[in-house]
């Protein structure tokens, strides 16, 4: 039997995801001092061992470790000449660690700038510096794209224009948001509401948040939200919170909410309408593994 697409698998019902990456290679001695992405050509086994770890604790589906894999992002650590050997040994990594029935999703993360005016960022050479990552992870074999932790939606739109110029694979957004009072915003002030009417007729296949600064009950809340402007897209709706507010400890962001704690807030976020979900900052295989138990029993 042939297997599932990426959009059949996720009609069937919940999608588990992976959880952090970085802090995952750091405690398995990766360099601090270099760029994490870089980690799949100087210490591709560490990788490899980290996507092992989630599949093993339950996903369904992991990340790549390509989310600043783009020419702005590497320019920032003196490898912006790396984006083919990074992307492409990212993608063949978690390519490799699935087995038949699990599927890999390209990261794409934001460029670290702002577009013209804010910024310095053109939209044309945005655009190409996406084609360029997206064709890369295509051509590592990835199920579909996932568009992590984006603040500005034209930046959003930029990404999906350059995955959908070289791919007809899904697409998954996510959005990092912050309290706004009683409401929910971006960075860059983008709310629930315009993050969907702006996107939902785009050719993408799920959208919803990551990351950001929220308390467990307030991704409980946002999720509500986004479900309720969610209702008659056909869209899913994507929930990966990290392990709680970051607490700042010796100018160190640290995450202390435990696994099982963690499980029954995702629980909370997929009985919402999350169909896709897992986690960010501070979550680990533990984490998922207490979710998969919780979830998919």
């Amino acid at each position: 039997m042939s297997k599932k697409t990426l959009i059949e698998r996720i009609k069937e019902g919940v999608l588990l995801l992976d959880g952090a990456m970085g802090t995952q290679l750091t405690a398995r001695g990766a360099r601090t001092d270099t760029c994490s992405n870089y980690m799949n050509i100087e210490q591709p086994e560490l990788v490899a061992q980290v996507h092992q770890a989630y599949w093993d604790a339950g996903s369904d589906a992991i990340i790549t470790n390509t989310f600043g894999a783009n020419k702005y992002q590497l320019a920032r650590h003196g490898i912006a000449d790396k984006v083919a050997q990074i992307g492409l040994a990212g993608a063949q990594i978690a390519r490799k660690s699935a087995t038949e029935d699990r599927y890999v999703l390209g990261d794409i993360g934001p460029c670290g700038d702002f577009l013209e005016p804010l910024g310095l960022v053109k939209a044309d050479e945005l655009e190409a510096a996406f084609v360029e990552q997206a064709n890369i992870l295509a051509q590592g074999g990835v199920d579909g794209f996932i568009i992590e932790t984006m603040t500005a939606i034209e930046e959003v739109k930029v990404t999906i224009k350059a995955i959908r110029s070289i791919s007809n694979l899904p697409i998954l957004v996510s959005l990092a948001f912050d309290a706004a009072g009683s409401e929910f915003k971006t960075m860059m002030g983008v709310d629930v509401a315009r993050a969907v009417n702006e996107l939902a007729e785009l050719e993408i296949s799920a959208i919803g948040y990551n990351c950001g600064t929220l308390t467990m009950d307030q991704y409980v809340s946002i999720t509500r939200i986004f479900a309720e402007q969610l209702d008659g897209t056909g869209l899913s709706l994507i929930a990966q919170p990290n392990a709680g507010k970051p607490e700042l400890v010796e100018d160190k962001a640290v995450y202390s909410l435990s696994p099982e704690d963690f499980a029954e807030k995702l629980e909370d976020i997929y009985k919402a309408g999350a169909s896709i979900i897992g986690g960010c900052c501070g979550t680990t295989p533990e984490h998922i593994k207490a979710a998969a138990d919780r979830i998919k029993g």
